[in-house]
């Protein structure tokens, strides 16, 4: 694990000090159009078709639910006599868009949610899925791909997660949500990580872009476009262009540290105030050797065990380097290669460079 997570540092350090001094990301990366979200939809079905690995006899949901759907179809059956090892409850969770049309296909995720074993090899049976209001927007059947395999005897091998697959294209839209995104005059983009910087410099790459002022912000967030008359019949056209634009994000000096796995992650903006900084590692070595003392032939002496204890102090030389005031991320990765930081260690440094009021960003700790 402790190698891992060196080489994940060491790739990322590399990876800043071989960047640029500026990158440009494409806004249709960085931004999100109000009113064109996608929106949950979950149902409640069974899986047939298991080879024994199905909810056990004792699932009385799973047993209703089966008992309910042989009624509506014409078949009445006795409770006592049912056996459900085929069969799984599961729940059907999808996400549809604004965009999905009637008829249009969405991917669905199927979960066990009884004591069944595996649902490999299963068929999901017809399952409306509601939204949030309790409208049914889609209907989901088909056969199931875990993408994986459960075998069981007594060392049980298990790929993956049985319990829950999948069924691209598993589910039909039977009802649009809509949107009035382009009835509208105008577009509001959505920052999908909120900066007020990044915020002005989209608007201002849309003006340049148009040749007027069409972009202004509303907040740190999001966004307002007016659509040019010349644009009001070419409305899709338009948003493509100002998602065709690049512009350089900008982003909030931070550090980000997960000590439970080592992993050090340092935004470019980072910046270091003047500090000197040690590193070194004391050892300390106790070790315990038994002597034994043999009384010499014919003697009235007795054997006497004595233990002797062997202490062994090294400490490595430690490096003291100085930082000056408002080095960059690059140079402060170069100074802590030169004293042999371990990532372990480095979060320690922060930690301490954040204290003594040196380190000039966000100190997270996860």
């Amino acid at each position: 694990m402790k190698k891992t997570a060196i080489m994940i540092l060491i790739l990322l350090f590399a990876a800043f000090v071989a960047a640029p001094d500026t990158y440009a990301v494409r806004i249709k990366d960085i931004v999100s159009l109000e009113g064109a979200r996608t929106n949950q939809l979950v149902g409640y079905g069974l899986i047939v078709g298991l080879s024994g690995t199905g909810d056990k006899t004792g699932t009385e949901f799973t047993l209703q639910s089966l008992i309910n759907m042989l009624k509506r179809m014409g078949v009445n059956v006795d409770k006592n006599k049912v056996n459900v090892k085929n069969i799984a409850a599961v729940i059907v969770t999808a996400e549809i868009s604004p965009f999905n049309r009637i008829g249009s296909q969405l991917d669905i995720t199927i979960s066990s949610i009884g004591d069944a074993k595996s649902l490999e090899g299963g068929t999901l049976l017809m399952t409306p899925l509601r939204g949030g209001n309790g409208k049914i927007y889609a209907v989901a059947q088909g056969p199931i791909s875990i993408g994986g395999f459960n075998v069981s005897a007594s060392g049980g091998v298990q790929k993956n997660h049985p319990t829950v697959g999948r069924i691209p294209g598993g589910a039909i839209v039977e009802r649009t949500i809509g949107t009035n995104t382009f009835d509208k005059d105008f577009y509001v983009l959505n920052l999908k990580n909120p900066d007020i910087t990044t915020v002005s410099r989209i608007s201002k790459a849309i003006n340049i872009k148009f040749g007027r002022v069409i972009a202004k912000p509303k907040n740190m967030t999001s966004l307002k476009v007016n659509i040019p008359n010349d644009y009001k019949n070419k409305k899709i056209r338009m948003l493509a262009l100002i998602e065709e634009i690049e512009i350089v994000p900008d982003m909030v000096a931070r550090i980000i540290i997960d000590e439970r796995t080592g992993t050090v992650v340092i935004g470019e903006n980072v910046k270091i105030s003047t500090v000197a900084i040690s590193h070194g590692n004391l050892s300390i070595q106790i070790s315990t050797e038994t002597q034994v003392s043999q009384p010499p032939p014919f003697s009235q002496g007795e054997t006497v065990v004595t233990q002797e204890q062997k202490v062994l102090v090294s400490e490595e030389s430690g490096k003291l380097i100085t930082v000056p005031e408002g080095i960059t991320i690059r140079d402060l990765v170069k100074s802590m290669n030169a004293i042999g930081v371990s990532p372990r260690d480095m979060i320690a440094v922060f930690q301490a460079m954040k204290t003594a009021g040196a380190l000039q960003a966000e100190l997270i700790i996860m």
